[in-house]
Order: C-alpha cells, then sequence, then structure tokens
C-alpha cells in the first residue's frame, strides 16, 4: 500500500513520534520513520487509510511484506490529533493547506491539545508563510516548540525516503528533530526563523515554473520545427540548458506521458501562496503570475491531476 523503498537509515535514538496525514506523501514518511525503529503513531481523517497502514506494517511478526525490514515498534492507530500527539517527543505533519493545519493542531482535539510542554511540531505541508508564524507563535504561548518544513522531492522522493526538507524556526527545536527527519529525507536544513522555510519552498516553485514553461516552449517549437526531439534534447541537455526538468520531463512531454507525481491542482495552490506573499513583500514576479495562468488553462483541458509538465498541452 505504502509503496516503500527501504534503504538504510542512520542510527538515532529510538523516539515516539506521530504522525498526523497520510496522504501521497505522509504515509511513506510515517513508514519510513517506522522502518528506522521509532515508535510511530498515526491520525487521518480518513481514519481507513491509518488503519490500513497499520495492519501493513504490523511488528516483525506480522509483518506482510518479507522485503520490509523488520520493524521494532508497530505502527499504532489514533482517532483524533490530540491522541496521535499525546506521549509523543515529535509531532510530524503532512496535509493539504492552511486551513486544514489549523484543524489538526488548533482546537479541543488538536495535537497542540495533547502535547506536552517542549514537544516539537514539524509541519510538512507546503503553507503560507503567515500560517507558519501564527503557529510558531501559537505553540509558544503553549510552551511548545513549532519547524515549519516543506519539502522537494515528489512522491518518489517520499518512497524511497529522499526528500529535501526546508526548516523555519529555532536552532534547539531543529537540532532535535533533523536526525529524525532523516530517516525520510537525504537533506534537512534550517533556513531562519519562522516561516523561512515555507518561503524557501515559494522560491523553489517560482523557478520551476519558469523552467517548465521554458522548456515547454522548446519542445513545442522543436516539434514544429521537424526536428527529432529526443535527439536534440539529448545534445542541448549536455550544455548550458540542461537540467533536472529537462533530464526528467523532457522526453515525457515529447512522449505526451503527465502522470509522473506533481499534479497541476498542487502546483496552483502553491503558486497561489506565492503570489499572496509577493503582494504581501512587495516581489514583482511577472513571469510566474503568467505560468500560473498558462496552468488554469491547463486545468480547463481537463488536466487538474496531470503532473506539471503538461504545460505544453496548451501549446499543441
Amino acid at each position: 500500500m505504502a509503496s516503500i523503498q527501504p534503504r538504510s537509515y542512520e542510527p538515532t535514538a529510538a523516539r515516539k513520534v506521530a504522525f498526523l496525514g497520510l496522504g501521497v506523501m505522509g504515509t511513506p514518511m510515517a513508514a519510513h520513520l517506522a522502518l528506522a525503529g521509532h515508535a510511530v503513531t498515526v491520525y487521518n481523517r480518513t481514519a481507513s487509510k491509518s488503519i490500513a497502514l497499520c495492519a501493513e506494517y504490523a511488528g516483525a511478526s506480522g509483518q506482510k511484506h518479507p522485503i520490509t525490514p523488520p520493524i521494532a515498534h508497530p505502527i499504532k492507530h489514533a482517532e483524533t490529533p490530540r491522541l496521535a500527539a499525546q506521549g509523543a517527543d515529535l509531532v510530524f505533519c503532512c496535509v493539504g493547506n492552511d486551513d486544514d493545519l489549523r484543524s489538526v493542531t488548533l482546537g479541543a482535539d488538536g495535537a497542540f491539545a495533547g502535547m506536552e510542554p517542549g514537544t516539537i511540531f514539524i509541519d510538512h505541508t507546503t503553507t503560507s508563510a503567515e500560517v507558519a508564524r501564527e503557529l510558531y507563535g501559537a505553540a509558544r504561548t503553549l510552551g511548545l516548540r513549532f519547524i515549519d518544513a516543506p519539502v522537494s522531492g515528489g512522491q518518489a522522493g517520499a518512497q524511497n525516503g529522499q526528500l529535501t526538507v526546508m526548516c523555519g524556526g529555532d536552532g534547539a527545536a531543529f537540532a532535535a528533530m533533523q536526525p529524525v527527519a532523516l530517516s525520510f529525507a537525504r537533506a534537512v536544513t534550517l533556513l531562519g526563523a519562522s516561516g523561512s522555510g515555507q518561503l524557501a519552498k515559494m522560491v523553489k516553485q517560482i523557478c520551476i515554473a519558469g523552467l517548465l514553461q521554458g522548456l515547454a516552449e522548446g519542445v513545442a517549437f522543436g516539434q514544429h520545427a521537424g526536428l527529432d526531439m529526443a535527439q536534440v534534447l539529448a545534445v542541448i541537455g549536455q550544455g548550458a540548458a540542461q537540467s533536472w526538468q529537462m533530464q526528467n520531463r523532457g522526453q515525457t512531454m515529447v512522449d505526451g506521458k503527465f502522470d509522473f507525481g506533481f499534479a497541476v491542482d498542487w502546483m496552483r495552490k502553491d503558486l497561489g501562496l506565492v503570489l499572496d506573499e509577493a503582494k504581501r513583500n512587495g516581489a514583482r514576479l511577472p513571469v510566474t503570475a503568467l505560468v500560473d495562468q498558462f496552468y488554469a488553462d491547463v486545468q480547463q483541458l481537463g488536466g487538474r491531476r496531470w503532473d506539471t509538465s503538461s504545460l505544453i498541452k496548451r501549446l499543441a
């Protein structure tokens, strides 16, 4: 179910952790924490997903998949974020948006209500920097610690335990969570005060939006000119035009395949956060705003769940 690719885990002291949100990213992230030796309790709004993950990773004696290394502790299910967080040293989270994040942290059944003073909440959701700062303040008032920690690497990175994590928050809290987060990541970096992780993720999405539009236009131009684009990409990919997007999405654009993870709907959500933040800080983002509208065109074409390289479809 979780499509995990077990890897070599760095030795670290086993911790009691919670994980809130078991979507395409959260499910493998939680599984990697268990495989690394941590005692994991999970919560998901749709409880059946949480229960299924617990059944799949039931401990050394009950595991279904012999290729998966034995785990020291069976994953446990909790009915609410508060119950999941009770007794945890660290609480990880990966949900959909700002409102989803507030719903699992605040209120009588929220995680903050179940956390002991000093416990660290690590949010891997891509959200606004504003809500990160808001929840950092709310956590601090309660004697808790909060790290905003959006990720890069997509579904494949989560499954392979090779995510890149961009963090904002206090140094001591970061130092405590970093070795545990390396259970599902290849790099976990503190970039500044609260909100800095979310702002760094926005920089990343700005850069990707422009790269993908340029790649889409280049491929479409070459196709209209009658070139063998597989050959062209192989040649220009050896020079200054080379990028991860060209290497991994150039040929799939040519082939008209758009089922490689990060969806147009998610990109539009992220670019909306970027453009809202730009209004606050005064940054000028003309290309990003234009590409955001191009993604709206792709949505109108029926491509809400196509991956972000589907920008080329509107050039057909």
